[in-house]
């Protein structure tokens, strides 16, 4: 959906390119970081017990699922997994 009139699309595109490129670089970077917060925060609201793991693997289901098959996925999970450091031990 889109409501907002193409001179002000036009106007807010001027705009942000008047900025530097790393300006814009670290606009993008910081949107990012807020939308990933707000997913992470509504999987462990739905899944207040899931592993550190598996929020990583539905964060990145949320994100990217839809561009891979389940094997990819699959293979991409078990590739996270093994590079994930050892959970630290309770005490």
């Amino acid at each position: 959906m889109n409501d907002t009139p193409s001179e002000i699309q036009d106007r807010y595109r001027e705009m942000i390119m008047t900025r530097s490129p790393s300006e814009r670089l670290t606009m993008a970077s910081h949107m990012f970081a807020a939308a990933k917060a707000l997913v992470v925060a509504g999987i462990r609201d739905g899944h207040p017990d899931a592993r550190p793991e598996e929020v990583e693997q539905l964060v990145f289901s949320r994100f990217y699922g839809g561009d891979f098959s389940e094997n990819q996925r699959r293979v991409i999970f078990s590739l996270l997994a093994a590079n994930r450091p050892p959970a630290p031990e309770k005490k």
